[in-house]
């Protein structure tokens, strides 16, 4: 699997506006994205997770399906 690197940063720079961070691991056949929330995050500016697992998807290329999102608000799995 192949991630575009600029699209991985334009989604970076897009959740740093409001204090979030995005790592991205590729797990077999699939991705973990995670998103960790600084001090001055924006609790209402996060999307619901299975519209992120698709803005993720189209930025980067991967199924939806093949996405795993973790968020800050419950450390959960998506």
């Amino acid at each position: 699997m192949s991630i575009d690197p600029a699209a991985l940063d334009g989604l970076r720079s897009t959740l740093a506006a409001d204090d979030y961070t995005l790592d991205v691991a590729e797990t077999g056949d699939g991705l973990e994205a995670r998103i960790t929330a600084g001090p001055d995050a924006c609790a209402d500016c996060l999307v619901p997770k299975d519209m992120m697992r698709s803005v993720l998807g189209s930025a980067l290329g991967v199924p939806e399906d093949r996405i795993t999102v973790h968020y800050p608000d419950t450390g959960g799995t998506g």
